[in-house]
């Protein structure tokens, strides 16, 4: 089986003075969502392609830890998940790093099981595989 998502960019205009905007047609949540020069590399308002990176691999971190926990006899109670997306300048912008940190309400487990485990997801959520090519750090502990 196989699923397909999508989104879809628009931009107009130069780099520095042009905008763009994001949609995802299928959910509707983005809808004509801003995004450009002075939201990526300032603090203008709109959004980015490395925060929505970083909210597709906090989600998707957090979903696998889910599921590795519940595989491993201890469902999570609460999981908090945070994915810090490094953009470098040096050489031409890349992304450098991220960084994943997550705090779980975890019955019945301890922290270095929690960590193996949190571990595990970090290698094999299907985001975290995609952007294998980044060096990704975990932080993980148990609320």
């Amino acid at each position: 089986m196989t699923i397909t998502r999508h989104a879809t960019a628009r931009w107009e205009g130069d780099l520095k003075s042009g905008q763009g905007r994001l949609d995802t047609p299928q959910s509707g949540l983005l809808a004509a969502t801003r995004y450009g020069f002075n939201s990526r590399f300032g603090e203008e308002r709109g959004t980015n392609p490395e925060e929505l990176i970083a909210a597709a691999h906090a989600g998707c971190f957090a979903m696998a830890l889910s599921a590795k926990l519940t595989e491993a006899g201890h469902p999570p109670t609460r999981l908090e998940a945070r994915a810090d997306v490094e953009l470098s300048m040096d050489g031409g912008p890349h992304i450098a790093r991220i960084r994943l940190k997550v705090a779980g309400e975890v019955p019945g487990l301890d922290a270095a099981r929690f960590r193996s485990i949190a571990e595990d997801a970090k290698a094999n959520c299907p985001v975290s595989r995609a952007l294998a090519a980044v060096p990704i750090e975990l932080e993980a502990s148990l609320a």
